[in-house]
């Protein structure tokens, strides 16, 4: 009975973990997906390569389906420019 309660715990385990590596790799062709819609370039990792206008610095950031990249923040005027400039295709990357 000891075995299969240790049988039954290593299986959830190692389902749990099975799911969250699905979630990521969703996540990942998500972010890719959407990066190459809008045809920015990204990083190894799927991150959309911008020019953050808030801050004035290089970021790799997730892009959602809306064009809105991960830092954005719908109370600056400066992010509202940036979810334009990405959906225009005109934000500046590197």
């Amino acid at each position: 009975m000891a075995d299969d309660s240790r049988l039954a715990r290593f299986l959830r385990s190692k389902l749990r973990a099975a799911g969250r590596q699905t979630a990521a790799a969703r996540r990942e062709f998500d972010v890719a997906k959407t990066a190459a819609s809008h045809e920015l370039p990204t990083d190894e990792s799927g991150d959309v390569r911008i020019v953050c206008r808030r801050y004035a610095e290089q970021r790799a950031v997730a892009v959602d389906a809306e064009g809105r990249p991960a830092c954005f923040d719908a109370d600056h005027p400066d992010c509202q420019g940036c979810v334009e400039d990405v959906r225009d295709g005109l934000i500046e990357t590197w």
